[in-house]
């Protein structure tokens, strides 16, 4: 149907996230059951992507000239508005969503900027979640990813199409970098909760109880318990400190890579070249990922035997 300047009506916020929240509920409900929360959140996200039809309905312009059709049908008490109303939204509901020029125009443009507006808003959530000084490291990497793009646009090497697809990799470990620095810090705070000496001293007393108590005291048996319990802690203790050691370490390597990256993409010969080294680091950011789920996995059931 023709558009008029007619602007939408804003949804308030409270109505929107009840909605939002409604449709999750509806999501999680019709999903079949015995799926991992990977596959779930998959099926999840596929049942949220945008659809044509409903952007070519729930837009200000059309549902305003329905609207002032059927109500103009009302107010006179003449159907031949509404029925032309409703003639005219039946016809651009058929051919509108489909209409490849419409999409290229209109809805495609607005899908994606809805899509960088949430992923911004993310990532600016997760971004403020982190300290001071992770923040900072953060800001100089997206600063850095700024440069290396518009480096990489003064490489004659580099078509437009080669470029956005390597600027995609760099904002994945933008994003890799946050998510990693966040785990980090969650591990670093649950490490400062817990004091290793203290913990050490619970090993040697329960230990010395077990040593000096007789095989059939009922002590002895609470001190073999409490000291399998202690061993555990530890063992979570050295898992996460193994984590945290890989994971810096793959933060650093983001940083560097970045500004080495900064450093030759002028003067690249090849886009490969680009590509094989931000290709590399995803491979060592997902590696990173598998180990912090073991790591996750190996605490979780500590947690459900302790």
């Amino acid at each position: 149907m023709p558009q008029t300047t007619r602007p939408a009506t804003p949804v308030p916020p409270a109505t929107e996230k009840r909605t939002e929240g409604a449709v999750e509920k509806v999501l999680d409900a019709s999903l079949p059951g015995g799926l991992s929360q990977a596959a779930r959140a998959g099926l999840r996200e596929q049942a949220r992507q945008p659809s044509y039809l409903k952007l070519a309905f729930a837009n200000p312009y059309n549902v305003s000239l329905l609207a002032g059709g059927l109500a103009a049908s009302a107010i006179t008490l003449n159907p031949i508005p509404a029925v032309v109303a409703l003639g005219l939204e039946g016809l651009w509901l058929l051919h509108g969503p489909d209409n490849a020029a419409l999409r290229r125009l209109v809805w495609d443009p607005k899908i994606e900027a809805a899509r960088k507006a949430s992923d911004q808003a993310g990532r600016q959530a997760r971004i403020r979640a982190l300290g001071e000084a992770e923040r900072s490291r953060v800001e100089a990497l997206s600063s850095r990813r700024e440069e290396i793009g518009n480096l990489a646009a003064q490489n004659p090497s580099f078509t437009g199409d080669l470029l956005r697809t390597e600027l995609l990799k760099t904002d994945r470990l933008v994003d890799a970098f946050i998510e990693l620095s966040l785990t980090c810090a969650r591990y670093e705070a649950y490490l400062g909760s817990v004091d290793d000496r203290t913990m050490q001293r619970d090993v040697d007393r329960y230990a010395a109880a077990v040593r000096a108590g007789a095989p059939d005291d009922p002590r002895t048996g609470l001190a073999q318990k409490n000291l399998a319990v202690v061993l555990k802690r530890q063992e979570r203790m050295k898992e996460i400190k193994r984590y945290l050691g890989v994971a810096k370490g793959q933060l650093d390597l983001i940083e560097n890579s970045f500004q080495l990256i900064a450093d030759q993409i002028v003067t690249m010969q090849s886009p490969q070249e680009l590509s094989g080294q931000l290709d590399e680091l995803l491979n060592g950011v997902e590696a990173i990922r598998e180990t912090a789920r073991d790591t996750e996995a190996l605490l979780g059931s500590g947690d459900r035997e302790l």
